[in-house]
């Protein structure tokens, strides 16, 4: 964000961001507006602020095309992931994954179960909207039977789909995280275990220790749902190997489009293993995602299948490129520099700078109700503060993930807040006390920070060598 074209004073700056937060929170909280119209709303205005200091159009939509070329990559890697869900649920490696889930559901320990199991089926699917619709609504129906409380049952449905959502490489969050600091997607991905592996352990341990204050009863709600994905005739133990060679390749660190396309090539050949689709037909599910065989009765389990293709992605993409043109755009007419140089003298260590992107994140989420949001205007705000500080940027992915994606489950006005209430039937501020993945991954991070835990540095340059990367 730097070069600006013109220069602002830090309050005038506040004053503008302020405005900004308060025109998207009306919009989307009060008037229930999707974030692309709203951001388009706000680019209006500074459009017309623009004008009003004497810039021409031409030269605000260079640092709009700037912004958007910042994080290209993750527009790119959409589309391929777009491709790797369709595939790996044609060739039933996810399905599979699913299937055998179900065996740890346990009539004993049942809200441990629901959340390992939404854990599992979260990283398979990269959503955790789905992981809820599907898995978690047939948790919460089989409270009843259990004689389980629902709030608790909820809780532990979004620490599990929500642990999903942030460590899947299928995931749009994990996407942007990534790709809006410039980091390898997989790399991100190994650096967030140190945070997110100790927030799932702690999680399943008070989980465990709720365990006790269910019943007993019948699980023939998950066998239904095991038959139903029987049915669908995708549950093969040979479809879990692409699975494997996603999971070898993140390993070696080979990058992350260079490991989708194996993965995709690896799923097209299971898939003739146990059906035979037209090129017609594989066209069709790479594009419009993966449609199970007319005729199935496949109840909800057909809901969780039918996924994947470009086409799902879109929603995301345009996002993207909306509000990496606004960070553009901010950058340009002087608003995030003036932001950072008013708290920049503040922010002197590492622990400051992540309590600083964390709340900023956080504060985000609260204010617009947004996630999508909180990474890319957090990322992008901090981005340079970071590299001042000689911080690698995967530390700002990580923190901007453990504060964002996770945190906006938690607020009733927020998207994820208002989707999981409905669907769920279960009030936010009831099951907000048993979400504790979501907390102890904000604490973590924080606690990293302050102690330099895991916080790793950009390496010196030597001089006399030159960066092709």
């Amino acid at each position: 964000m730097n070069g600006a074209l013109i220069a602002m004073r830090p309050k005038e700056a506040f004053v503008i961001a302020a405005m900004i937060v308060a025109v998207m929170g009306i919009t989307m909280i009060g008037f229930g507006w999707v974030p692309h119209l709203s951001i388009v709303l706000v680019m209006c205005g500074l459009f017309a602020y623009g004008r009003l200091r004497g810039l021409d159009f031409a030269a605000m939509q260079v640092k709009m095309a700037d912004g958007v070329v910042s994080g290209i990559g993750a527009i790119y890697l959409f589309f391929y992931i777009g491709l790797l869900v369709a595939a790996l649920m044609m060739s039933g490696a996810i399905p599979t994954l699913m299937y055998y889930g179900f065996e740890l559901i346990s009539p004993d320990y049942f809200y441990i179960s629901a959340f390992v199991l939404c854990s599992v089926i979260g990283i398979s699917l990269g959503s955790g909207f789905t992981t809820c619709a599907t898995a978690g609504v047939a948790f919460l129906g089989m409270a009843e039977a259990f004689d389980a409380e629902p709030a608790i049952v909820a809780g532990a449905v979004v620490s599990g789909a929500l642990f999903g959502d942030k460590m899947s490489p299928l995931s749009d969050t994990t996407t942007i995280a990534a790709s809006v600091v410039g980091i390898d997607l997989f790399d991100h991905i190994r650096n967030m275990l140190y945070t997110t592996v100790p927030a799932w352990l702690l999680t399943a341990l008070c989980l465990w220790l709720f365990g006790g204050q269910a019943g007993r009863g019948d699980l023939s709600g998950a066998a239904a749902m095991q038959q139903q994905l029987t049915d669908s005739g995708l549950v093969h133990g040979y479809a879990l190997l692409p699975l494997a060679l996603l999971v070898l390749l993140a390993v070696l660190k080979v990058n992350a489009v260079y490991t989708i396309i194996a993965t995709i090539t690896a799923a097209i050949a299971v898939t003739y293993l146990h059906s035979s689709p037209t090129l017609a037909q594989l066209g069709g599910w790479f594009f419009g995602g993966y449609k199970p065989a007319e005729g199935l009765d496949l109840g909800a389990v057909g809901r969780l299948v039918s996924r994947g293709g470009m086409e799902s992605m879109f929603f995301s993409q345009t996002i993207v490129v909306l509000a990496l043109s606004l960070g553009g755009l901010l950058g340009g007419l002087g608003v995030l520099p003036a932001l950072l140089s008013g708290i920049g003298h503040l922010i002197t260590g590492v622990g400051r700078a992540t309590a600083t992107a964390a709340a900023t994140a956080f504060g985000i989420n609260f204010l617009i109700g947004e996630q999508y949001l909180s990474l890319l205007l957090s990322g992008n705000a901090f981005k340079p503060l970071y590299a001042r500080l000689g911080l690698h940027p995967r530390n700002l992915a990580r923190t901007i993930e453990d504060a964002g994606t996770v945190i906006n489950p938690l607020v009733p006005w927020g998207v994820y807040g208002v989707f999981l209430a409905g669907i769920l039937q279960v009030p936010v501020v009831d099951y907000v006390p048993y979400a504790f993945f979501c907390y102890f991954s904000l604490l973590l991070t924080l606690i990293y920070g302050f102690t330099g835990f895991t916080i790793s540095k950009v390496p010196p340059q030597n001089p006399q060598q030159t960066d092709h990367t």
